[in-house]
């Protein structure tokens, strides 16, 4: 997707949303950074860059149906709900919507390992780097690991390997995203108040292995037996 002068919603104002706000400027789009929380103040959110900031309007509290209507494309901060009311909005209103994750996989050059799980991601992530780093001049590590997939992914080349971190609440949101290599670490009960079931969580996380959820489903039935 070209986004070029299109208009870009980015929903979050963390370490994700500011990522993609980066990246978006990089690449020529405006946008709209957007947070719920009408105690934020523009100084506040604008504070957290490291770079001039151009091409950005800040917006909190609701998001009007005109706003909604001005859009190409919204991209949502890891932290936001996917059933949260204004993302309801932006889907009844025709607006793709991406996880930052799925933007940062647009623009990433190079060879991506992807890892998720209940428990371990951090450490087996951080040591995947590391042994990587012995063997290749470029690699990058991000994710939930303290640097977003979006912030360095323009940084990356053909020659890069990335490592990176992944959530279920990251894979929510992807539509795309393909790494070449993907690793389930464990699957076990978490984050039910967000995916509301079991059944639900593991289809979320099945969308690394390119497989029916319900085949994952059984065989984690026939393991716990």
């Amino acid at each position: 997707m070209d986004l070029k002068n299109k208009t870009v919603l980015v929903a979050g104002t963390g370490i994700s949303g500011i990522g993609a706000t980066k990246l978006l400027m990089a690449v020529g789009a405006e946008i709209i950074l957007y947070d719920s929380n009408e105690a934020l103040t523009q100084e506040e959110i604008l504070s957290r860059f490291d770079v001039p900031v151009t091409n950005v309007r800040v917006l909190t509290g609701a998001l009007s149906e005109e706003t909604i209507r001005t859009l190409a494309l919204a991209v949502l901060s890891p932290g936001v709900p996917v059933d949260a009311p204004f993302v309801l909005a932006l889907k009844a209103g025709g607006v793709k919507v991406w996880g930052e994750i799925e933007l940062a996989w647009h623009y990433a050059k190079g060879t991506l390992a992807a890892i998720t799980g209940t428990n371990g991601k951090t450490t087996t992530t951080a040591l995947t780097g590391q042994i990587l780093s012995a063997w290749f001049d470029s690699v990058f590590v991000v994710g939930n690991i303290g640097h977003s997939y979006t912030q360095r992914a323009l940084e990356t080349t053909d020659d890069s390997v990335t490592v990176a971190e992944i959530s279920s609440f990251q894979l929510e949101t992807v539509e795309d995203f393909h790494p070449h290599v993907s690793a389930v670490l464990n699957i076990t009960p978490d984050h039910l108040n967000r995916h509301h079931t079991m059944e639900c969580y593991i289809n979320t996380k099945s969308v690394f292995l390119k497989i029916r959820p319900v085949r994952i489903l059984q065989c984690l039935t026939m393991t716990m037996k």
